[in-house]
């Protein structure tokens, strides 16, 4: 790899490691409100548990949270690899995230420890992925004829 690619690697990644802790933060706070009692819960209680305490546990989630911003921050440079197909793009770019988030999710309690709750995860992420790469794409392609009409405009 290229050293302009890693260090473009490099600052995407630490772009989004605040960004990740600012997303994180915001779903403690939303599922807060959704529990409805008033109270703020910036972790789930068996992490707190795992962890010893509650300041311990908030601490992890903020350093898994900001590994998790930076890996698919960094991750998105996939996408200017031109001589990449689309399909190998998707792939590694896909492969990259579930390598990133699945043990995040599962270190952080986010998710069921059981068989269900990883079938039950991984259906929700692909989903959540497919969802993003179809509106990504669909935007992209809505561009591209945009510009191709342009250009035979002007070719006339």
């Amino acid at each position: 790899m290229e050293v302009i690619m890693k260090k473009r690697i490099l600052c995407r990644a630490l772009t989004g490691a605040p960004i990740g802790l600012a997303i994180s933060t915001a779903i403690t706070i939303f599922s807060s409100f959704i529990y409805g009692d008033g109270n703020y819960y910036p972790v789930v209680p068996a992490l707190v548990e795992q962890c010893g305490n509650e300041i311990n546990a908030v601490v992890a989630q903020m350093i898994a949270s900001l590994l998790y911003g930076a890996v698919w921050a960094g991750a998105s440079v996939i996408w200017e690899m031109d001589d990449w197909s689309l399909l190998r793009q998707t792939v590694t770019h896909l492969l990259a995230g579930s390598i990133a988030t699945f043990p995040v999710a599962y270190l952080m309690y986010w998710m069921k420890h059981s068989i269900a709750g990883v079938v039950v995860y991984f259906a929700i992420f692909i989903g959540i992925y497919v969802g993003i790469w179809i509106t990504l794409y669909s935007r992209a392609k809505r561009e591209v004829t945009k510009l191709n009409e342009k250009v035979s405009l002007q070719n006339r």
